[in-house]
């Protein structure tokens, strides 16, 4: 027994956690391992009696003290060889059946043991939700594209249309579960008698046993297919978004609806803009001469190129707005806007000739030429009484 996981790492949760965080972390995780909801998967089954032990004991405020102080010691005497902590034995025997603690939970989701799925393995279950992942480049995300995509799901079998016999071959209810899916098992053990709710073995949980399986799915009903789905990414979609295209999942069972395809959106950086929101980033470099003279130049954008007039004198770090110029605003007609911010090169590798032309330049200017310059230093003066 000392290859038992932390209660609070199969919950998934900090310790200290509240009670309605245990609860809800229970819900996440029974909705992932519940052996209904997944009947494909041989591993849930193991996986939610893990998950039903750790709410029983963290859902309750006494065991949940003991563990907490001594570990799974505190609440299986067990786990020290019986001894030692055996006084906490009083109360935790007869705590029965681990589904009455999901029907309480579930009851009105319609999970769980009373009158709900559970009781009947061939009631309509909704077919699973499918992820997929698509990337696209930072045009295709502003713009909007079609994509193909190849989607594995799971679809009815063609041949005996989800039934799992073959044509000449009907079902009949299992004479072990009567149709349930499931068999009540009680056991003796230290605790006194343990009743726990076990999927049936003779019919594998679906409730009714075929002679004559189909020979395409083996009587499961259902087939994983390859399929090309079409996808219209919208204009304006971010990095790490996700389309969900209803219905087009795993197929349900027992005539239940198809789950969902999930597409997660991926979209690559770009070599000059930069997305905050709907709106466009991006730095554009001038030389010395137009930033001082003023100038038209070039702006790229994601319509183009536009052109723009920096005024004289424009500094380094002056942004200007571009308005309407950035992302299409997903479901709506207005976009965000482009800003540009202006970086002005200073010119290197200078002549001989060229640096004695920017001294007799520097030379024939005066403080009214530096406004920020001279501001500064008016400053200084004062903070400084110079």
């Amino acid at each position: 027994m000392a290859d038992k996981r932390d209660y609070y790492e199969v919950l998934g949760i900090q310790k200290g956690a509240s009670d309605d965080e245990i609860k809800k972390a229970y819900k996440k995780k029974a909705r992932e391992f519940h052996p209904d909801l997944h009947p494909d998967d041989p591993t849930c089954e193991d996986k939610m009696k893990e998950v039903n032990e750790a709410y029983e004991v963290l859902s309750n405020p006494d065991k949940k003290q003991r563990y907490d102080q001594f570990g799974h010691a505190g609440v299986d005497p067990s786990y020290n060889g019986g001894g030692g902590m055996g006084g906490f034995t009083s109360g935790m025997s007869g705590f029965g059946d681990m589904s009455d603690i999901f029907e309480n939970i579930f009851g009105g989701f319609g999970f769980g043991g009373g009158s709900s799925s559970r009781s009947n393995a061939n009631s309509p279950r909704r077919g699973s939700d499918i992820q997929e992942s698509v990337s696209i480049n930072f045009m295709e995300a502003c713009k909007g594209i079609k994509k193909e995509i190849k989607v594995n799901r799971m679809n009815t079998c063609d041949i005996c249309r989800g039934t799992g016999a073959d044509s000449s071959s009907t079902s009949e209810t299992c004479p072990d579960c009567q149709g349930r899916g499931t068999v009540r098992v009680t056991q003796n053990s230290m605790f006194g008698n343990l009743t726990s709710t076990r999927t049936c073995s003779r019919c594998s949980g679906k409730g009714k046993i075929i002679k004559n399986p189909c020979q395409k799915c083996r009587g499961i009903g259902r087939i994983k297919v390859q399929k090309t789905v079409s996808v219209d990414i919208p204009a304006g979609i971010d990095d790490r978004q996700t389309i969900r295209l209803s219905g087009q999942g795993d197929c349900g069972v027992n005539g239940g609806p198809n789950g969902d395809l999930l597409i997660n959106v991926s979209v690559k950086s770009h070599d000059i803009f930069k997305r905050d929101g709907f709106d466009i980033h991006c730095d554009i470099p001038v030389t010395y001469m137009e930033a001082v003279l003023g100038a038209e130049i070039t702006v790229p954008t994601i319509d183009g190129d536009v052109k723009y007039n920096i005024s004289e004198g424009t500094q380094t770090g002056t942004v200007f707005r571009l308005k309407g110029k950035g992302v299409q605003k997903l479901q709506r007609s207005d976009r965000g806007n482009q800003y540009v911010t202006i970086y002005v090169e200073v010119p290197k590798n200078l002549t001989k000739k060229q640096k004695d032309l920017l001294r007799e330049f520097e030379a024939s200017l005066s403080e009214k030429n530096y406004t920020k310059r001279q501001s500064f230093f008016d400053k200084l003066k004062k903070k400084f009484d110079l």
